[in-house]
């Protein structure tokens, strides 16, 4: 998976279907800019990039076969409200001006493009975009009891909180020796990390023994220390194995100063998962599901690891999120957020709440 910023001077997707429009930008842009530039002919095609990759700016033609500039700038500021986007095209009229304002594009160009202009337009929106993520940036933490309990209950949201620029880290308490070799697990839970462009921390707690008191709080209490969180997720109270329930308590007190906790439904939680909290993954399904089958060790001998389960379960609760697909969460603590900028991502724009909502702390949780 592609992160935030792989070339220093920033990642750009620049959309256009004139062939030599596209070279002399690419050209312009990347060889004397020094961007990353990744072109695509189909503005649908670049949608779907722009929905499961990170980009510092999107530059987009106005007149295209099947989906115009506009309706691409439409759907971009739904997913990403902060990417920059500038709106290119030969045909400058009232209409389309007025039309680039007012679905926020953040510069209207004019064919034909000059070079120096298009350089000096690119660095300052992609300084400006990076600006914006930076003051709205969130720090995400996941923890889970084995390999692959995070990706199960929230790699969806973990992929959006990545791609709208979060930092992300998961911390796994165990390295699975009950379910199969320590090392290949390790190396699994690190494959699947990378595809969720989260950092990893892997603790070597004794598998199906994890206690709710110490060593637990003490190793989590640790990494929350290092990577000061904004955001936790963990496992639900409302869950039959042990080691769930005991991650759950034991995050509860290492986790006391995060202004937000969710707890996310694992194949054993109970009837009693009562989620008040819905986040749409259409655009991260595919990666929740590429990082699940980084597990191989566990792919073939563990039904609820199977993709048809996975996406069914996602499908089912999408009905609650205004989404086709989406992950459910208990809300523990919800105190502090940020409603605007990139949050919106993975939390305000993906995700829909029950209208008889009311926030609770859980009754494990130390003030």
């Amino acid at each position: 998976m592609t992160g935030p910023a792989d070339s220093a001077k920033g990642r750009i997707l620049l959309v256009e279907d004139d062939p030599e429009a596209a070279l002399f930008a690419i050209r312009v842009l990347g060889m004397r800019g020094g961007f990353d530039v990744t072109h695509s002919a189909d503005p649908a095609v670049a949608l779907r990039r722009a929905r499961e990759e990170s980009w510092d700016l999107v530059i987009t033609d106005i007149e295209m076969p099947g989906m115009t500039g506009l309706e691409l700038l439409e759907q971009l500021r739904l997913h990403d409200p902060l990417v920059p986007v500038a709106v290119v095209t030969a045909h400058v009229t009232v209409d389309n001006a007025v039309s680039a304002l007012r679905n926020r594009a953040d510069e209207f160009l004019e064919k034909p493009l000059r070079a120096e202009p298009l350089i000096e337009t690119a660095v300052a929106l992609v300084a400006k975009g990076r600006a914006a993520r930076l003051a709205g940036r969130e720090v995400v933490l996941a923890i889970g009891a084995h390999p692959d309990d995070v990706e199960i209950g929230a790699g969806g949201t973990l992929l959006g909180h990545h791609h709208a620029g979060h930092q992300v880290a998961i911390l796994t308490m165990t390295r699975g020796a009950r379910g199969g070799l320590e090392d290949q697990r390790a190396e699994e839970s690190a494959n699947s990390a990378r595809i969720l462009g989260a950092d990893l921390y892997l603790e070597d707690l004794d598998d199906t023994s994890i206690s709710e008191g110490d060593p637990t709080i003490t190793a989590m209490s640790r990494v929350i220390e290092q990577v000061e969180p904004t955001i936790l997720y963990t496992h639900s109270i409302h869950d039959v194995h042990q080691d769930h329930r005991n991650t759950h308590r034991a995050a509860m007190v290492a986790g006391r100063g995060v202004g937000r906790v969710y707890c996310f439904q694992s194949p054993s939680a109970t009837v009693e998962f009562g989620p008040s909290l819905f986040v749409g993954i259409d655009a991260q399904l595919s990666g929740k599901l590429a990082a699940i089958d980084a597990f191989v060790s566990q792919t073939t001998v563990r039904e609820y690891l199977e993709p048809d389960l996975i996406s069914s379960t996602a499908r089912y609760w999408g009905r609650f999120a205004q989404a086709r697909y989406a992950e459910a969460f208990e809300v523990v603590r919800d105190r502090g957020a940020i409603r605007s900028g990139p949050a919106r991502d993975a939390h305000e724009a993906g995700r829909s709440r029950s209208t008889s909502e009311t926030d609770s702390e859980d009754p494990h949780a130390i003030a």
